[in-house]
């Protein structure tokens, strides 16, 4: 009786209640969504795709060591920073003390909206989309063993698409003026071998990390100094000028 209740009042509904009706599930099932992905970027690091391995994860994978618990290793393959030519680390990557602690799995870096995002290595480009609402660009670096590092950078426009090859400093796409977790615009960039996620920055060799030496710069618009008399022509002038007075 309650059943045939209910369905009676649901006949009784008039085409624009449940219209409105299904707007508000969806905006709660965005809801939602948006509050898994706030809660996600609250415990580390942007959410992650169920499958494909894409940026993110849940809270429980791995943090820079395999299944055995050894770090593997990474090869300094990068030949050119993601974004500019030596971006700020604005955040830097944090595994957590435990498995489902707080962390953050990449790191930010500084970019304006619009900046060309480039891959630091060769490779192929391994996805090409959105997730979560946020444009995604993964690349499998070429010869950095099976499987593969696999590097990540959001928030992307691409400009490739998947299964493209790429080289080392390309351009794969540019920066998303909104989509980023940072106070300010910047490049979320991970790596990942398998669901080992590993620091960025340790495929950058030495020459890359470094600021370089200090140059000096030619200084202009200083006005040369006058130059000063030679001693002995001073000394002879006097000389002149005494025997000329003394004449």
């Amino acid at each position: 009786m309650r059943s045939e209740r209910c369905l009676c009042t649901w006949r009784a509904l008039s085409p624009t209640a449940l219209s409105a009706l299904s707007a508000l599930s969806a905006a709660l099932s965005a809801l939602l969504s948006a509050l898994a992905v706030a809660a996600a970027l609250v415990l580390g690091g942007p959410a992650a795709t169920a499958r494909g391995g894409e940026p993110g994860g849940d809270s429980g994978s791995n943090w820079g060591r395999d299944s055995a618990g050894v770090s593997p290793p990474v090869p300094a393959v990068g030949r050119v920073w993601p974004v500019g030519s030596r971006p700020s680390v604005v955040r830097g990557w944090e595994p957590p003390a435990t498995a489902y602690g707080r962390g953050h799995r990449g790191v930010d870096l500084t970019a304006a909206p619009g900046t060309p995002v480039r891959t630091v290595a060769p490779g192929r480009v391994s996805f090409a989309g959105r997730v979560a609402g946020r444009g995604v660009v993964s690349v499998e670096l070429t010869g950095t063993g099976d499987p593969p590092l696999r590097t990540t950078y959001e928030p992307v426009r691409a400009t490739v698409e998947k299964g493209a090859v790429v080289a080392a400093g390309e351009t794969v796409g540019v920066l998303e003026p909104v989509g980023s977790h940072c106070p300010a615009s910047c490049l979320h960039w991970g790596l990942r071998r398998a669901d080992t996620y590993l620091d960025p920055l340790s495929l950058l060799p030495p020459w890359l990390l470094s600021r370089g030496p200090s140059r000096l710069l030619p200084v202009t618009g200083v006005p040369q100094p006058k130059a000063k008399p030679d001693a002995a022509v001073a000394v002879a002038v006097a000389e002149t000028l005494a025997l000329s007075a003394g004449g």
